[in-house]
C-alpha cells in the first residue's frame, strides 16, 4: 500500500498544463512537491495566495508565508497575495480547475464529510464549504480505513455532510476510485494490493471490470 507521499504523487499525475488547483489541508498539500517537470501549475490557497511552490526546506521557512491550513510554504516567482474576499471571489466564481481536498467520510453518491467530528472541537468549517459547492472537479486524498480499520469509502456517510454529489475521483493508500451513477468504480490498486484486498477495505459496493491495473508512481 501506498503512504501519504504516494497519495500525493499519484494525484499529481492528474494535473494538466495551465490548470489553477486548489489545495485543502493535509495529504493534498503534498501534491506541490510532485508536480510533473515542464508543467506549469498554479496552486491557490484561499487564505489568499496564487502561486504556491513546494514546501521550504528545513532552515528556510519564512513564518510569513503560510497556506490556509498554517504551515509553511514557498511562493514562485510571479506569485501574488490578496484578501479572502478576492480568493473566495475565484473560488465561487469557478475560475479553479481542480479541487483537490482530504476527507473522513466519502459515500457512493460522491457526498463528503470532511470538517467536523461530533463532540470534538472544531476550529470550523474553513472554506471547505464554499470549494465543494463550487468546484466542478474534485479529487479526495484520503486513508481508505481510519485507525481501527474501519472503512471510509461507505454506502452512507456518517458523519455531518460538507457536500453532496461532488467528488469525482478517490486516490487512497489502496486505491483509486472513480465515483460513477452507479457507485464506485475501481480504477487502479495501488502496489503490491490485490483487488482482494480492497473489497474487504471497502463498506460500499465497488464497481469492478476486467483486470485493474496497478497505479504507476515514479
Amino acid at each position: 500500500m501506498l503512504d501519504k507521499i504516494g497519495i500525493a504523487k499519484r494525484i499529481a499525475q492528474e494535473l494538466k498544463d495551465g490548470y489553477f488547483v486548489n489545495l485543502g489541508i493535509g495529504i493534498p498539500t503534498l501534491v506541490a512537491n510532485y508536480v510533473p517537470q515542464g508543467m506549469d501549475v498554479e496552486f491557490q490557497s484561499e487564505n489568499g495566495v496564487l502561486g504556491m511552490g513546494p514546501f521550504p526546506f528545513e532552515g528556510e521557512e519564512d513564518a510569513d508565508l503560510i497556506n490556509a491550513g498554517k504551515q509553511t510554504i514557498t511562493v514562485l516567482a510571479g506569485g501574488s497575495f490578496f484578501d479572502s474576499a478576492t480568493s473566495f471571489g475565484m473560488i465561487r466564481g469557478k475560475h479553479v480547475d481542480l479541487t483537490i481536498l482530504g476527507a473522513m467520510e466519502v459515500n457512493e453518491r460522491g457526498d463528503i464529510a470532511n470538517w467536523k467530528i461530533p463532540g470534538k472541537m472544531v476550529k470550523g468549517m474553513g472554506g471547505a464549504m464554499d470549494l465543494v459547492a463550487s468546484a466542478e472537479n474534485i479529487i479526495v486524498a484520503m486513508m481508505h480505513v481510519n485507525k481501527a480499520g474501519e472503512s471510509k469509502i461507505l454506502k452512507e456517510c456518517t458523519l455531518p455532510l460538507t457536500g453532496v454529489n461532488c467528488v469525482k475521483k478517490i486516490v487512497t493508500e489502496l486505491a483509486v476510485l472513480e465515483v460513477t451513477d452507479k457507485g464506485f468504480k475501481l480504477l487502479e490498486r495501488a502496489p503490491g494490493v490485490s483487488v482482494e484486498d480492497i473489497v474487504k477495505a471497502t463498506e460500499a459496493d465497488l464497481i469492478i471490470e476486467g483486470d485493474i491495473p496497478e497505479m504507476k508512481i515514479n
